[in-house]
């Protein structure tokens, strides 16, 4: 029987069309979610109880960050014929990170400065006290020096980085070792190819994992309403909702710009096509859970495997978008709520300050609370003690950093990417528009990509060949 690729493609576009709305993830997940609010709501010390679900479902996912992070890399720099082009790649990531935090950072110095919310809180640092939940993240807010992201890079072992889930050294080994592997040429080959196939059973796991999405979400988010309660949004709710609005405009505005002008391509459209994404970031309140569905949905786009591999992982740790703009608002907030009076000077030293420290917690536990500890402990000019002022509503506030984090990761992969002559705009164009069938979180279909790719027949120069969609894998 003769298969035809187009044929095929409308056929899987009309199941995914076809499936029922109460067994799509990202429905089960907001269902989850509605869930657990109002679960910690009404019954918060059962709420409280379920925070192992959460916990349990995000360790699972952290468990194969690692080993993702450091295949695709591998398997993108194999997959590259010279090796200049990855560290071009590399570069022009680090340089385009910059600027976003950069531009982040102003946002968040602008919209407090406008705003003014600590004015008349007049609070005094000897005064605030520390309560247990928060010691452990200032005393390593304290102990963490601006320099550290650099020189920890290099793990202790090999299996540390896996061991502890540090995405920064694995990015490391993995770089390594896929230069190594490419530089021995075919005594290689067999590494190469193995790498390929270890990719498919863990993202097969990750896919397994996947179905308790629902459930992880339910526990994380009964466990932050009935701990801190709802009480919490309104105390301080001024603030949290301008750090909403901020960082809402920023990823609209701002990285919607960068879409629109570079790559003609609708930041609303992206939105859509990540909305699984989205409901798990915001049950979970970390990004890290995303990261293998964005880069799997950025290679379906169009986006090069080489390029995706290492812009993402990479951006995860010095791409902090969230970060940078809670930094600077919560670093501000705290100056005019303890009266400490900051000149426009001293507000662009902290900047290049932030501009460091919201890259030293990446991937850590209240990485957020921790940066903004480094900071304060690194200028001494704003009392550290005023982080007490905001750690009620840091958990409220984690969700927000992780969601601008994982866009700006989306876009920085995306715009460097057409940077490099990676992406193929019209296939990106048509995915975004809903015109192609949506990508599962398995790879089983690569082999059928691969003889798509190597079937005969015209190709514009300029285009990466079509990809089979993959047959969607129900949660």
């Amino acid at each position: 029987m003769t298969h035809t690729p187009g044929h095929g493609r409308a056929a899987q576009a009309a199941r995914i069309a076809a499936k029922p709305w109460y067994r799509q993830l990202y429905v089960q997940v907001l269902v989850a979610i509605v869930i657990g609010i109002v679960l910690g709501w009404q019954w918060p010390d059962l709420a409280t109880d379920m925070e192992p679900i959460g916990t349990t479902f995000i360790t699972a996912m952290k468990m194969l960050i690692g080993p993702i992070v450091f295949l695709t890399i591998i398997g993108g720099i194999a997959g590259v014929a010279d090796l200049k082009k990855v560290g071009r790649t590399g570069i022009k990531a680090l340089a385009y990170f910059q600027v976003g935090t950069v531009g982040a950072l102003l946002t968040g110095l602008i919209a407090i400065n406008i705003f003014r919310l600590g004015d008349g809180v007049h609070a005094d640092p000897s005064k605030l006290q520390t309560s247990g939940d928060a010691s452990q993240y200032i005393s390593q807010g304290e102990h963490q020096h601006w320099w550290e992201f650099l020189t920890n890079i290099v793990p202790n072992s090999f299996f540390g980085p896996f061991v502890e889930g540090d995405i920064l050294q694995a990015i490391f080994l993995a770089v390594v070792f896929g230069i190594a592997i490419k530089m021995v040429g075919r005594a290689g080959e067999p590494i190469i190819a193995a790498v390929g196939r270890l990719t498919e059973v863990v993202f097969k796991v990750l896919s397994f994992i996947m179905k308790a999405a629902p459930f992880g979400a339910f526990g994380a988010m009964s466990y932050a309403i009935g701990k801190f309660g709802l009480s919490t949004l309104t105390s301080l709710g001024s603030l949290i909702i301008l750090f909403y609005v901020t960082s809402a405009l920023f990823v609209v505005v701002g990285l919607g710009a960068v879409l629109a002008l570079y790559l003609r391509l609708n930041i609303f459209q992206l939105f859509r096509y990540f909305k699984e994404e989205f409901w798990l970031i915001l049950g979970t309140s970390t990004a890290e859970p995303a990261l293998p569905g964005l880069m799997r949905k950025l290679q379906f786009m169009g986006a090069e495997r080489s390029t995706v591999g290492l812009v993402v992982p990479t951006g995860y740790s010095f791409n902090l978008d969230g970060a940078a703009i809670y930094l600077s608002l919560a670093t501000l907030y705290i100056a005019q709520a303890t009266d400490t009076s900051l000149s426009i000077g001293q507000q662009l030293g902290l900047l290049a300050v932030m501009l460091l420290t919201s890259k030293g917690a990446a991937g850590v536990a209240g990485g957020g609370f921790i940066a903004l500890t480094a900071t304060l402990s690194t200028v001494g000019s704003v009392p550290a003690a005023g982080i007490m002022l905001i750690f009620g509503i840091d958990k409220f506030m984690s969700e927000c950093r992780a969601l601008v984090n994982f866009f700006g990761n989306a876009v920085a992969t995306l715009v460097v990417a057409k940077w490099e002559n990676g992406l193929d705009l019209e296939r990106a164009r048509a995915v975004l528009a809903g015109q192609v069938g949506e990508p599962s979180l398995t790879i089983e279909a690569d082999a059928e990509t691969d003889a798509a790719q190597n079937e005969p027949g015209p190709k514009s120069c300029n285009q990466r060949p079509t990809i089979v969609e993959p047959t969607e894998v129900a949660p």
